[in-house]
């Protein structure tokens, strides 16, 4: 990359995960926000096959309609062959010949979720010599895995409340779970977006909340109920690699839902924001502080969401790091940014920065 040309940003989103659709939307706001000036971008979607494809980045393509979230479907397939030699896109439309198409500067994975957000798209941009925005592949893998996570999170001193993990070829006894107390939360170990969650209230519902939260991962968290209020707190590498907390956001759930589940993060329009929540000073530098203590616990590099609960003692508990938080126009890691003074081309631009300078391992 010369003095004054364009820097060439692959965004590639969508995945296999059960996140596919929030991904497609996310991407759809880092593309609009993307520079055209500064950056030539190349939009890579994958599809929930795991098909890699060339896509055009018009915004209806990224957009929800009605409840129905949008999917990665048409495109020019392509491959990220892992050779450090090349850091090229190749077509590999069938009847084709392989050939390269051009090479990448840097990749913007805004993916959420299993093969995305776990470590794995992670160590293919390693092995092929590509820069990438976000946390690296340790950090992704232990981010993802709620269990890893609260242990890392212990480790450092952290608050992580109290839990137990079921795994799907080993036997469970719901007695062993009754010290958790009621209720519980039982999801998928290795999800986000509040898929295959279930707030179980009796302990008859907790067989199905279990097979539920199986269909998604082949580990469950089961998660005794914190009492408090819900904060967030997003974090933001500066130019010296060190982790910055933005203003916190307290999500207050609007009547109609018992808590902050999929559809009410993402279609019904069911929460209220404060930011910065109405806590005394020093519970928000708490709040703080402990953000970037997990991001470091981590070891994440580039961004992260991190999510609390404030309880009415003024406990402050890590409910859950996110390393690749979303980014669609409503999700709460830009609005808190834009909040604390740092808008959303900013953000992107800070965080292609912070790859760039990184380079690839």
């Amino acid at each position: 990359m010369t003095e004054g040309q364009r820097i060439r940003v692959a965004v590639v989103y969508g995945g296999r995960s059960s996140e596919h659709g929030v991904s497609v939307v996310s991407a759809g706001s880092v593309l609009a926000a993307l520079d055209p000036q500064r950056y030539e971008v190349v939009a890579v979607g994958i599809a929930p096959s795991g098909q890699w494809l060339l896509t055009d980045d018009s915004p209806e393509t990224f957009a929800i309609s009605g409840r129905t979230l949008p999917e990665v479907a048409k495109g020019a397939a392509v491959v990220l062959p892992a050779d450090p030699t090349t850091a090229s896109l190749l077509s590999v439309e069938p009847g084709l010949a392989a050939q390269a198409l051009q090479s990448v500067d840097v990749v913007f994975p805004v993916l959420h979720g299993r093969f995305g957000e776990d470590g794995t798209i992670q160590g293919l941009l390693e092995m092929a010599g590509v820069p990438y925005v976000g946390a690296g592949v340790f950090a992704s893998a232990a981010g993802m895995d709620k269990e890893h996570s609260k242990i890392l999170l212990r480790a450092a001193g952290l608050d992580a409340g109290r839990f137990a993990v079921l795994r799907r070829d080993r036997p469970w006894s719901q007695a062993d779970l009754h010290h958790l107390g009621l209720p519980v939360f039982v999801k998928p170990a290795r999800a986000g977006s509040s898929v295959g969650i279930t707030k179980v209230d009796r302990w008859d519902q907790l067989a199905d909340a279990v097979e539920l939260a199986f269909q998604h991962d082949t580990k469950a968290l089961v998660e005794a109920a914190v009492v408090g209020r819900e904060v967030e707190c997003g974090v933001l590498e500066d130019a010296d690699g060190r982790p910055q907390a933005s203003l916190p956001a307290e999500i207050r759930l609007l009547p109609g839902h018992d808590w902050y589940d999929f559809e009410a993060k993402y279609l019904d329009d069911a929460c209220e924001f404060d930011i910065p929540p109405d806590l005394p000073d020093d519970v928000v530098e708490r709040v703080q502080a402990a953000a970037c203590l997990a991001f470091e616990a981590l070891d994440c590099s580039g961004l992260a969401r991190v999510d609390f609960f404030v309880t009415p003692d003024e406990r402050v508990v890590v409910n859950e790091i996110n390393t690749m938080p979303g980014f669609t126009p409503i999700s709460m890691y830009p609005r808190m940014w834009a909040a604390t003074g740092v808008d959303y081309p900013t953000l992107v631009d800070r965080l292609i920065a912070a790859a760039l300078r990184r380079g690839a391992s």
